[in-house]
């Protein structure tokens, strides 16, 4: 080759250095190198400015190389004891996997990872989008603005299981109020009286919508002067179902709707402890009707969350927003379904000789 032809040829593209990089972005060298390679410690605005560097000096970072190559979508769900979050899990799973994409689970436990550090380690993996079941959403009295964050960092999100009013962002929930509706109804065509509810921190957005479907119906129904009497609050679990259960029938209820089925086996484990009969003496109705619940002893009679419905949609309305469109920005409320089994019968009225 001539040099004449050398010298008309295509020029070379000079290596991106670190040092150009950090010039530019006004930080270290150590920074751009943290946030090149997915490294915590970084702030968001920091790591905004070296990502907008790099993408202005024509430079993709591995995370999004990974991402366009095997796309990710980040799903934080509370702990795996109650078996209706790996429901959740794999509900959500079916649908993202015809769509291309790989949920990467994220679980939270008293003690573990904060949500805030879930969803760093969930954008530092070059998630195309975050789903939160049950997440702080839910918690009337926490802090929302990570969320907000996440809009800034035009970061697709959907929360399922709760409600934050101001936040832009779709969200995806079972009726709960129906849900007590339907459960007291249950029990009040059986000829039960005296109802009670056993039911989570009253800081949680489920469980005030519960409270308030559970206390409107007893009204309606049974014309109870004081149905906030019969409301009991505890933890989300068996331990927390027999600890209500034990208040709820020294005040005589012969029915008690519970919040989760796992209160609701607390419930019966109670009641058997006082030599009382489920449900001859005491009808208990679960909430989630999440797996084996045909099978426990007696079989549960509970109200079934629409499982595999809300998470299609919540996937529908996440990758709506990660391809450019916008899912409206409003709640999505899926009706629940009673499921009767065994765990519920005739209350003391139906029992008395006419």
């Amino acid at each position: 080759m001539s040099n004449d032809a050398a010298e008309s040829g295509p020029t070379a593209v000079p290596p991106l250095r670190l040092a150009d990089i950090a010039s530019r972005a006004r930080v270290s060298e150590a920074t751009v190198s943290r946030v090149i390679n997915g490294k915590a410690g970084v702030s968001a605005a920091t790591r905004h400015a070296v990502l907008s560097a790099l993408e202005v000096m024509g430079y993709e970072p591995p995370q999004r190389r990974r991402q366009r190559a095997a796309p990710l979508i980040g799903l934080i769900i509370p702990e795996l004891d109650n078996p209706i979050f790996p429901a959740i899990a794999q509900a959500v799973e079916r649908v993202l996997s015809k769509h291309g994409y790989t949920p990467l689970l994220c679980t939270q436990y008293p003690g573990g990872a904060t949500e805030d550090d879930l969803v760093e380690l969930l954008v530092e993996h070059g998630v195309a989008g975050i789903l939160f079941v049950s997440g702080r959403h839910a918690d009337t009295t926490a802090s929302h603005e990570r969320y907000r964050r996440l809009i800034e960092r035009r970061m697709p999100f959907v929360l399922v299981n709760g409600y934050v009013e101001g936040i832009s962002a779709p969200f995806i929930s079972p009726d709960d109020a129906l849900a007590a509706r339907l459960a007291v109804h249950h029990l009040a065509d059986l000829g039960h009286e005296r109802i009670g509810l056993a039911v989570g921190q009253a800081r949680y957005v489920p469980a005030v919508r519960k409270v308030e479907g559970f206390t409107a119906a007893l009204r309606d129904r049974l014309g109870t002067a004081d149905p906030q009497e019969f409301v009991e609050h505890s933890m989300y679990g068996f331990e927390g179902g027999r600890a209500v259960a034990a208040k709820l029938l020294d005040k005589g209820c012969t029915g008690i709707v519970c919040a989760s089925d796992l209160m609701a086996l607390g419930v019966i484990a109670e009641a058997r402890a006082r030599g009382l009969s489920v449900p001859a003496e005491v009808s208990v109705v679960g909430y989630d009707d999440s797996p084996l619940m045909a099978y426990t002893d007696p079989p549960l009679t509970t109200i079934r969350q629409p499982v595999a419905a809300m998470g299609a949609a919540a996937v529908r309305a996440l990758l709506e927003e990660i391809g450019g469109g916008t899912a409206p920005h409003s709640e999505f409320v899926f009706a629940p379904e009673l499921v009767v089994r065994a765990s519920t019968g005739a209350g003391p009225r139906r029992s008395r000789p006419a």
